[in-house]
């Protein structure tokens, strides 16, 4: 007996599209074809004019818990989260404690089974303290923890021989290594792209070189120990070029992009306000379409918003001072259906299967919206309105923090409803819990 049905939608899954209700009982999917009868008591979400799909996967989100709770909370970090499409997050490891023993990983684990609106999968730091010193006990992590994504995300690690034996180890334990791309001395005292802008507003800047050579050093690395390596928030020309050579070449390496840095240049940061200031930095015209031409092509696997939340007062102080970071977590899925001038089974292979591939061992996830019988038991899922406008107000949304840059800018295209493991999380367009 079925007991909630998605009524009059279109499917949109990894097998491609088709007009279908989608009816769940006992949490997953049972019954996906034309006209469902609806049984007597079961609860009905209307899909009209929508698109059914598997919720989103985000592979970068910062939810600042432990330690940075005023901005951000693993349960507002979630609430963002569905709001906005999403099942699954990927927890940043940049949390303080850092997440790079069994205990803070396990912390953030239980946290997210307790507390959170949807699946919560932490990631674990490459470096003790993501200080770039020594291994983190990876091993360990990977048995105990669960964890399949090691990153020191917001420092890439810059010794070259540590990388190496962090690849070899990754190659061993089968887990994928993800690098945030950037040259410490290169990028030392830059707070903004090195370019026209920087030099017309006298800020230092950061050079796309010091991202690009990084990227350079990993793929050679890569090629010697076999390791899987992830690319993230690639946000420069010659990085987008660089990995699609690798990939023409048979290497088995990934990469994402944010919406930031399809959406935004350089040139937004004349008005000095920190909630344009973001690591790695808006670039150029150029590279913004380059980053659209690789998401185009296949070169860049994955959307991820990199959603970094951070207070009021922390983002009001000078730009040179201001953390960097924004959020994206219930934008992400609008701007790349405004934006980007692809189908939407295109841009939801990017933001929902491609990257679950990229983790892997998502739990709960499946790609296709099946009865469970022959999927596996697929039990989460977003509906779409790719027709609805709406316009960014300065709330926030959901997040415990502000910082959204896109305050004033109509997108089209919104969620209606989530369902996570066949419950409904959000009913038109408003958190149920």
């Amino acid at each position: 007996m079925l007991d909630l049905v998605i009524k009059g939608g279109r499917v949109v899954d990894e097998d491609g599209e088709r007009v279908a209700d989608v009816g769940f009982e006992g949490g997953c999917v049972r019954a996906v074809e034309p006209d469902l009868e609806v049984p007597l008591g079961a609860t009905v979400l209307d899909a009209g004019g929508c698109v059914v799909a598997p919720t989103l996967v985000d592979v970068h989100t910062h939810l600042r818990e432990p330690g940075r709770e005023d901005a951000e909370t693993i349960e507002t970090g979630s609430r963002a989260a569905v709001l906005g499409g999403y099942g699954f997050l990927v927890a940043m490891p940049n949390t303080d404690p850092a997440m790079d023993s069994i205990e803070v990983v396990n912390w953030v684990r239980e946290r997210g089974e307790d507390e959170a609106l949807c699946h919560i999968e932490p990631s674990a730091a490459i470096t003790v303290g993501r200080a770039g010193q020594a291994l983190a006990p990876m091993a360990e992590l990977r048995r105990d923890g669960h964890v399949r994504f090691f990153t020191d995300d917001g420092s890439g690690v810059q010794d070259d021989l540590l990388m190496r034996r962090a690849m070899e180890y990754a190659s061993s334990l089968d887990v994928t290594l993800a690098q945030h791309c950037e040259i410490d001395r290169l990028a030392a005292g830059g707070h903004m792209h090195e370019g026209e802008w920087s030099s017309k507003l006298g800020i230092p800047g950061i050079p796309a070189a010091a991202e690009e050579l990084m990227v350079t050093r990993d793929l050679a690395l890569a090629r010697l120990t076999g390791a899987k390596i992830h690319f993230q928030h690639l946000s420069t020309a010659g990085s987008v070029e660089l990995v699609r050579a690798a990939k023409a070449a048979g290497m088995t390496v990934t990469a994402e992009a944010t919406t930031h840095h399809f959406t935004l240049t350089h040139a937004e940061v004349a008005s000095y306000d920190p909630v344009f200031k973001v690591n790695p930095p808006l670039r150029t015209e150029t590279d913004v379409a380059a980053v659209r031409a690789g998401l185009a092509d296949g070169t860049i696997d994955a959307i991820a918003t990199d959603h970094a939340p951070h207070t009021q007062e922390a983002k009001e102080a000078p730009f040179d001072q201001a953390p960097p970071g924004m959020l994206g977590l219930e934008t992400a899925l609008a701007l790349a259906l405004t934006e980007l001038d692809l189908p939407i089974g295109q841009i939801l292979a990017l933001m929902s299967w491609q990257p679950a591939r990229i983790i892997g061992g998502l739990g709960t996830y499946e790609s296709r919206i099946q009865p469970a019988p022959a999927s596996g038991g697929c039990s989460s899922v977003c509906v779409i309105d790719p027709a609805a406008t709406w316009t960014v107000d300065a709330g926030g949304g959901a997040s415990r923090s502000r910082n959204t840059p896109y305050v004033g800018r109509t997108l089209t295209g919104r969620v209606r409803h989530t369902v996570i493991s066949g419950q409904p999380i959000v009913i038109d367009g408003e958190a149920q819990r």
